[in-house]
């Protein structure tokens, strides 16, 4: 299935008109014309607002993942003690990354169906000292948004050098305060909240973390440390992607247009509505509290009664697309992405029927 009739999978989200249309334009190149620096800056001003910091943005191409990677390799050097908090998959896996930089790295996990525990956070920040801490703060594969506020103050308590956040899944959709919530690297992607084409991954950078990635000095193709001037000498570590930059700062004026409170205001009643027919209906929700759960995405239970691809298949005959699970959640529960401009009541409320008349037989 190319086109999906009911789009609810959690990313990549669905691309308004306006957005492709801006992706399709037929663009000169940027390493040439003024007019992409000028749309880069503006890009970069508009991600500021969304992300809420006043720190330079790097817009890379390549899907978010360019981003994680890029940021971890730029300041983390083998031996350097990495503190990964971990609530699912995302959060384990950047500790793996980590690890394979050469990194020490303890991890603070908890199961899937929690959030970060504050206390145990804060004991591993006394006795392992960290040069950085990772987090997650919507993990999408389970459907929890993490305190990342409260683990920030934890960060600049115990005068951690580096907060790496991954927010891919969440800027633009949930409350995100880059600069008050002391991250010092913020990683966003077009595909999610934003609504764009995937390949365009977004770093938010500190000054501290420029400091630490002039000492690291990691000089490979995700490298951040040319971003650091490429705006001001016009001068870009690769070709960049014109309609990469475009597509972001087309989704970026849609949202704003909207109003950024409005945006996620609109996130999270969609959320709680789906929610509320979701157990109207009988459904169990995952995570274990609703309190836990992001407004970008709602995780639901596959009832005993049908096996996943089963029900999966009964979903796609009706034209609704959602997205399973893998790792542990793999076939135990399935996914409805409504981010973006997925976060939508009468597109979710589609969807909603198609999954009563699949649960109906």
């Amino acid at each position: 299935m190319i086109t999906y009739p009911i789009p609810l999978v959690p990313g990549p989200t669905t691309v308004p008109h306006r957005i492709a249309e801006r992706y399709l334009t037929d663009y000169g190149s940027g390493d040439m014309e003024e007019e992409y620096s000028v749309l880069y800056a503006e890009t970069q001003d508009r991600l500021r607002q969304i992300f809420r910091t006043r720190n330079q943005i790097a817009l890379m191409t390549g899907e978010g993942m360019v981003g994680l990677w890029g940021a971890l390799r730029s300041c983390i050097r083998p031996g350097d003690r990495v503190l990964a908090v971990a609530t699912g998959i995302f959060g384990y896996g950047i500790g793996d990354m980590a690890r394979h930089i050469g990194a020490e790295v303890q991890t603070v996990g908890t199961d899937f169906d929690d959030i970060a525990a504050l206390d145990a956070v804060e004991a591993a920040l006394r006795s392992f000292r960290p040069k950085m801490v990772t987090a997650v703060h919507c993990e999408t594969p389970s459907g929890t948004l993490n305190p990342i506020a409260e683990i920030g103050a934890l960060v600049q308590r115990h005068d951690v050098p580096l907060y790496y956040v991954d927010a891919v899944a969440s800027a633009g959709g949930a409350p995100l305060e880059v600069d008050d919530w002391h991250v010092d690297l913020c990683l966003g992607g077009s595909q999610k909240c934003l609504s764009a084409p995937p390949g365009m991954a977004i770093v938010t950078i500190s000054d501290r973390a420029w400091e630490i990635v002039a000492e690291t000095g990691y000089d490979g193709y995700d490298a951040l440390s040319p971003w650091r001037t490429a705006l001001h000498n016009r001068w870009y570590p690769y070709t960049p992607s014109w309609h990469g930059t475009a597509a972001v700062h087309e989704a970026c004026g849609l949202l704003l247009e909207e109003g950024l409170y409005h945006a996620i205001a609109r996130h999270a009643e969609v959320a709680r509505r789906c929610r509320e027919e979701v157990r109207a209906m009988g459904l169990d929700l995952f995570p274990r509290t609703v309190e836990f759960a992001s407004p970008t995405v709602t995780v639901v239970k596959v009832p005993e009664r049908v096996q996943w691809p089963e029900l999966n298949r009964r979903f796609r005959e009706r034209g609704l697309v959602v997205g399973g699970a893998f790792g542990p959640l793999a076939n135990r529960v399935f996914r409805i992405g409504h981010m973006g401009a997925q976060a939508d009541n009468d597109l979710v409320d589609r969807g909603l029927e198609a999954i009563r008349q699949s649960l109906s037989f």
